[in-house]
């Protein structure tokens, strides 16, 4: 069954496909084809053929998608203006966070290894960005916290000069075994080091200074103590011109997708309160440091330090 939708406003929809989504895995909507009214914004009135439309772009569609926990299957045409929008149900507890496992949650036969976050393009963009803004093909030493497989420093891999790269030392450390297996097995050229390790216990490694630390989704983890630790990250592992990338979540993975809006405890949505004041207290830190701060990204929000006059 196909419910047809024209001059109707956006709750509407809203609220038709939140009912009609509680006793069914898929809706189908018609729409007018967003090709029609290319260069419109979303609720502009359009009337072809006498018939009144409210535009509304793909962008807009996948967004109602997401926020209905659902996936956007390809648009079919139906008439010479319409096209049917087909959403369908993702299964929120195929997710990774969903997992009870400690030892292994994060390794190489968890949900997680499915996931490939350079290959999501808002999350590529902001890391890339970051990169560009500590200067990543000057620095001689970078550390990598909550490593997993190696897929950030496999981005940098990519885009930097062979020899430059090469010359670079990398040191990667994860809780999990069979992740950092894997990443020794990516990074055999001879400019990187892996450690399974306790990122609490980072004083034992001896491990030095480094002109770029980088941990993305790692610090906000319940088992590490997050303020010292940041603390001690900048005082006793970054060289005096050493800069800092840090990548905080702010979406979840269910399904195959990867949905803005970090879940927060005791709320049935996504509430960024925790998440604004972690960066906001690295921020300040990192400030009061003489460090040049940023915050970008949306699903993931990314923190970028650099020494002031660098």
């Amino acid at each position: 069954m196909i419910k047809s939708f024209t001059h109707e406003p956006l709750t509407d929809i809203f609220v038709w496909a939140q009912e009609t989504l509680k006793d069914s895995d898929s809706i189908t909507l018609e729409l007018l084809n967003p090709d029609m009214g290319r260069g419109h914004y979303a609720g502009e009135a359009i009337t072809i053929d006498g018939a009144d439309y409210l535009y509304r772009s793909y962008k807009a569609l996948i967004d109602l998608g997401e926020l209905l926990f659902c996936r956007m299957l390809t648009p079919k045409i139906l008439s010479s203006h319409t096209v049917s929008i087909t959403y369908e149900k993702i299964d929120v507890s195929d997710s990774f966070h969903n997992s009870e496992e400690k030892e292994e949650k994060y390794g190489i036969s968890s949900r997680f290894a499915a996931l490939h976050k350079n290959e999501e393009p808002v999350f590529l963009n902001a890391y890339l960005r970051a990169l560009k803004s500590v200067k990543v093909g000057e620095k001689k030493r970078i550390l990598n916290l909550g490593v997993n497989t190696g897929d950030e420093f496999n981005l940098i891999r990519q885009i930097l000069p062979r020899e430059e790269y090469q010359s670079i030392e990398l040191v990667g450390i994860d809780f999990s075994s069979s992740a950092i297996t894997v990443a020794r097995g990516r990074f055999d050229e001879g400019n990187a080091t892996f450690f399974v390790h306790d990122i609490n216990d980072l004083a034992s490694l001896n491990l030095g200074k480094f002109d770029l630390i980088i941990t993305i989704g790692t610090l906000q983890s319940s088992t590490l103590e997050f303020k010292p630790l940041f603390a001690s990250l900048v005082q006793e592992y970054l060289t005096p011109n050493g800069a800092m990338i840090l990548g905080f979540p702010n979406c979840r993975w269910m399904d195959g997708e990867m949905i803005y809006g970090a879940k927060a405890p005791n709320y049935p949505y996504s509430e960024m309160s925790i998440l604004i004041k972690d960066i906001y207290y690295c921020k300040k830190y990192l400030q009061q440091k003489k460090f040049r701060v940023t915050v970008t990204g949306s699903d993931y929000l990314f923190l970028t330090a650099t020494k002031i006059g660098i």
